[in-house]
């Protein structure tokens, strides 16, 4: 009885994510761009308000996925996100890693 509810619920879960997946692609390219804005220039902050919003979203639901190294790259970006000058090196390289764990496949 409990194989079936667990397996129903990892069903749910993957209907959600699939569902799911526009958001989260609109929500990693507000990173990817922020990322790419703060290479440039100090980020507006608007820009850096969007980009932490996202990675807060995504260190509150990413583990529920199944994303639990997810979980932890969001965190790390919505540190340095808050941060008053936010490195560009290393939310590049968080937000890459983000997306590798999230897509290992693409």
């Amino acid at each position: 009885m409990a194989d079936t509810a667990e397996a129903h619920i990892q069903k749910l879960l993957s209907d959600l994510w699939r569902r799911s997946l526009p958001q989260v692609l609109e929500r990693l390219a507000i990173l990817e761009q922020a990322a790419s804005a703060a290479s440039i220039a100090p980020l507006p902050s608007i820009v850096q308000r969007d980009a932490t919003s996202v990675a807060h979203k995504f260190s509150g639901s990413l583990g529920m996925f199944g994303f639990p190294e997810g979980t932890r790259l969001a965190r790390e970006l919505e540190q340095e996100l808050g941060a008053d000058m936010p490195h560009p090196a290393l939310l590049a390289e968080l937000t890459s890693q983000l997306r590798r764990t999230l897509f290992p496949s693409a």
